[in-house]
């Protein structure tokens, strides 16, 4: 028997991202998320905030009845709002950190297990500082998060070209890792297979050497060819985009990557979500299928399942 996708992992999709109009805590949150819920093919949803308490609870019944499990992505309250976590002002350093605690009372609220967050931009000539404002950041949040059951997730992002994250390089992400879980367990990383080509690193560059920390797992598309190029940045356009870096094959290379180092497996089933977006006019619905059948051809030529 050929055994399903689904038996190795949870698989999600970024609602923000495919729904932008939701993205700052307003617009048809319920209904858009209602739309994901009835399709069995995912049993996971990442949400960000929702600011309506009447709405937010309208939600998590939706979750709850539905039995899909949720995650909370702050990487939407932060970006849209122009934080960085590594600021070097302090003050507007604290307020993204607040930012993340609010997230992750929210997650609390709506059963998420995990909040993800991503690292902010930076100097070269400052990077130790922004380094250690990192450190410093994330340690307070892994404190706070773990008070309520909760994993801080931070997502690997480019860094020198479209949210010129710090982290960044495969390198520095293990370095912070290994330094964080020192002192606190509640901490792991996403890949992001759309992002990895934005840090020119491959598969397996980006993945085996920090295996022991991949909790989350995103699989999505990018344009970087060159600048001039329709599409140019991390806009998650869908597979096959024209002059894009992600299809079949390397969806394929991706899962088997994961495979290997034991994040897809059948005891725990760890989320595998995209995260994809409509690029101008295009239709969601239709980015959501192209997403499901690219993802179903490349799981049946893995080897080693």
């Amino acid at each position: 028997m050929i055994e399903n996708i689904q038996s190795y992992c949870k698989i999600g999709i970024v609602h923000p991202m495919i729904f932008p109009a939701t993205a700052k805590g307003e617009g048809p949150i319920y209904d858009t998320i209602k739309r994901i819920a009835c399709d069995e093919y995912f049993d996971g949803i990442e949400i960000t905030r929702i600011l309506d308490p009447k709405e937010r609870a309208r939600v998590i019944r939706l979750l709850e009845t539905s039995k899909v499990t949720p995650f909370f992505a702050a990487q939407p309250a932060l970006l849209t709002q122009g934080q960085n976590i590594n600021d070097l002002e302090e003050n507007k350093r604290l307020q993204a950190v607040q930012t993340v605690k609010d997230a992750i009372d929210m997650a609390k609220e709506i059963g998420s297990k995990g909040v993800g967050y991503l690292s902010g931009k930076y100097e070269e000539s400052s990077k130790e500082q922004s380094y250690q404002a990192l450190v410093s950041s994330t340690k307070e949040l892994c404190e706070y998060a773990k008070n309520k059951d909760i994993m801080l997730v931070l997502e690997i992002f480019d860094f020198d070209i479209d949210k010129k994250s710090l982290i960044g390089p495969t390198k520095l992400a293990k370095k912070l890792a290994d330094e964080i879980t020192k002192s606190h367990k509640n901490f792991g990383l996403m890949v992001d297979l759309s992002h990895i080509p934005m840090y020119y690193e491959s598969i397996a560059e980006a993945v085996k050497p920090i295996k022991e920390y991949i909790v989350h797992a995103h699989i999505g598309n990018t344009v970087i060819k060159n600048a001039d190029c329709v599409g140019y940045g991390d806009h998650h356009q869908y597979f096959g985009f024209p002059n894009s870096e992600n299809d079949v094959p390397q969806v394929k290379e991706f899962l088997e990557a994961l495979l290997k180092i034991g994040y897809l497996n059948k005891q725990t089933r760890p989320f595998l979500s995209f995260e994809i977006k409509p690029w101008e006019d295009d239709d969601p619905e239709l980015v959501i299928i192209n997403a499901k059948r690219v993802l179903n051809r490349a799981w049946s030529m893995v080897e080693g399942k």
